[in-house]
C-alpha cells in the first residue's frame, strides 16, 4: 500500500511536468514558506483550508498550477523518569517495547511528511501529504520495525470554492475535524488538548469564512476514526458523526483577537472496559465540547483552549477490585500559552514560549485522573521555512489511553484489577531539533 501511494505520487508529479512540456499553462511550483506552513503541526492544525484559501487569495497558487513542497523534523534528547519505563512524553508512543529503564535518549528523525497542492480551476483545488513517522506510528514492535516504519497518506481532499468571488467553500476527503483549536506556542511538542481531541477523519466539510465570522460543519463517517472521532458503530459504513464550529475575529490595536466554540458528536471516549485504540463504543455516544482563544499582538501570542465531553466514559471504570471504587469519569483538556517573538537582522527571528496543558479522565485519587505537561521553549528561524529549536519539558502523572483504567497489559499474572496507568510517575525532557521545509 505505502509503495502504490509512492507511485501514485510521483505519476502525478510526472504528469504535471508533461502538461507544462505540452506549452500549456500548467505549471510545478516550490513555495517553501507556503509549504512550512501547509504541514507545520503546531499551528492551524484543523484549519489548514482556510490557509489553502488565503494563498489562492494571495496568487501563491495561480490557476493550472501545482505546488510540491517537503518537511523534514530530526530531533535530538534525553529523558529521565521516576518510574521505570513510563515516560510520559506524548510526542512518541510510550512502549515498553521502545523505552526500557529510567532513563532514555534519542538522536532520530522524527518524520518527514510531502505534500502536493494543485489548483485545477478558479473554483477548484486539491491536496494530500504522504508521512513517515515511525515514533507515533501505531505499528508495532520497536522503533525500527518495518511495521513501524510506513509512509501513508495523512491527509487528502478536495477543496470547492473561489475566495475572490465568494466566502463559502466545501472540502470532501481524509481531513482534521474542525473541532477546538488544539494548536501550541510550542516550537515541536504538541497540547495535550490536540493530543486528547485533535481528529482526524473521513468527512465533507462545508464552511463560511467572512471578515470576522467563520462557520465550519463537517458530516463525518462513522465508527471510530483516525483520532478521536467515534460514532460508537463497530463498522464505519454510515455517515453517522458531525461536529461544528464557529469562530469570531476581533481586530484591535497592532493585533487581533480570535474566540472559538465547538462541538462534535461524537468523542473517542465513549468505549467501555478495557479501552482499546479504535474500539467500537458498543452503541454509546459522547459528545464534547470546546472554547478557545487566541490572541495576537505584534510579537506576543496567548492562547487558551478547554475541552470536556458531555457524558463519562464508561472505560474509565474498571469494574475489579481493588479498583472498582473509582466511578467513570468524564473526560477534560486544558491548554494556555504563551509566546514572545523578535525580529532580527536579515529577515530572521527568534521567539521564546511557555505552555501548560493536562488531560483529565478520571475521579480525584485514581491512578489515571490526570496527566500533565509543562513546555518552555526557544526557536530560531534561519529562514521562514527553517528553524532550530529547544525544549524542556516536564510531565506530570502517566496515562496511556490504551487500558486506561485496566488492566495491566505487562502485568505477569493476568489480573485483570491492575492498571498501566500511574499518578506519581514523573517525567522530565531536555529536548533540541531542528525543521525545514521546501
Amino acid at each position: 500500500m505505502p509503495s502504490t501511494i509512492i507511485a501514485m505520487a510521483f505519476l502525478g508529479l510526472a504528469a504535471a511536468v508533461h502538461l507544462q512540456a505540452a506549452e500549456t499553462e500548467a505549471r510545478l511550483l516550490l513555495r517553501s514558506g507556503f509549504s512550512y506552513e501547509l504541514l507545520d503541526q503546531t499551528r492551524s492544525i484543523n484549519r489548514k483550508q482556510l490557509l489553502f484559501r488565503q494563498a489562492l487569495e494571495e496568487g501563491i497558487l495561480p490557476e493550472r498550477s501545482l505546488v510540491v513542497g517537503a518537511s523534514l523534523t530530526a530531533i535530538g534528547d534525553l529523558q529521565r523518569s521516576n518510574t521505570e519505563a513510563k515516560f510520559g512524553y506524548l510526542m512518541r508512543h510510550p512502549t515498553k517495547n521502545n523505552q526500557g529503564g529510567k532513563s532514555a535518549s534519542e538522536l532520530v528523525l522524527h518524520e518527514a511528511r510531502l505534500h502536493f497542492s494543485g489548483r485545477l480551476t478558479s473554483w477548484t483545488a486539491l491536496h494530500f501529504q504522504l508521512l513517515y513517522n515511525p515514533e507515533q506510528s501505531f505499528g508495532s514492535g520497536t522503533m525500527t520495525s518495518i511495521e513501524r516504519n510506513q509512509v501513508s497518506l495523512r491527509r487528502g481532499w478536495f477543496l470547492f470554492g473561489n475566495p475572490e468571488k465568494s466566502p463559502f467553500y466545501a472540502s470532501l476527503g481524509k481531513m482534521a475535524v474542525p473541532f477546538g483549536l488544539t494548536e501550541t506556542v510550542n516550537p515541536f511538542t504538541a497540547s495535550t488538548v490536540w493530543h486528547a481531541f485533535g481528529g482526524l477523519a473521513f468527512g465533507g466539510l462545508v464552511g463560511y469564512q467572512g471578515e470576522s465570522l467563520g462557520l465550519r460543519l463537517m458530516a463525518i463517517q462513522g465508527g471510530a476514526q483516525f483520532r478521536a472521532a467515534n460514532s460508537g458503530d463497530a463498522t464505519p459504513d454510515d455517515v453517522a458523526n458531525s461536529a461544528v464550529d464557529l469562530s469570531w475575529r476581533i481586530p484591535i490595536e497592532k493585533g487581533q483577537l480570535r474566540l472559538g466554540a465547538s462541538y462534535m458528536d461524537g468523542s473517542a471516549y465513549n468505549q467501555p472496559f478495557p479501552v482499546t485504540h479504535f474500539s467500537s463504543g458498543d452503541g454509546y455516544r459522547n459528545p464534547a465540547w470546546d472554547l478557545n482563544a487566541r490572541l495576537v499582538v505584534q510579537g506576543t501570542t496567548l492562547i487558551a483552549e478547554y475541552a470536556e465531553t458531555t457524558k463519562e466514559w464508561p472505560g474509565t471504570h474498571n469494574p475489579h477490585p481493588p479498583l472498582n471504587v473509582y466511578e467513570a469519569s468524564a473526560v477534560s483538556s486544558l491548554g494556555l500559552g504563551a509566546k514572545q517573538a523578535w525580529m532580527l537582522s536579515a529577515g530572521r527571528r527568534m521567539a521564546l514560549s511557555a505552555h501548560y496543558s493536562e488531560f483529565i479522565a478520571g475521579p480525584e485519587g485514581s491512578p489515571w485522573e490526570k496527566q500533565s505537561q509543562a513546555v518552555l521553549g526557544c526557536e530560531f528561524f534561519w529562514t521562514k521555512s527553517f528553524k532550530g529549536f529547544a525544549e524542556v519539558i516536564r510531565t506530570r502523572g502517566y496515562v496511556p489511553l490504551n487500558f486506561i483504567s485496566g488492566p495491566d497489559p505487562f502485568d505477569p499474572t493476568g489480573d485483570p484489577g491492575t492498571t498501566h496507568s500511574q499518578a506519581d510517575a514523573r517525567s522530565e525532557v531536555l529536548l533540541l531539533g531542528v525543521c525545514a521545509a521546501f
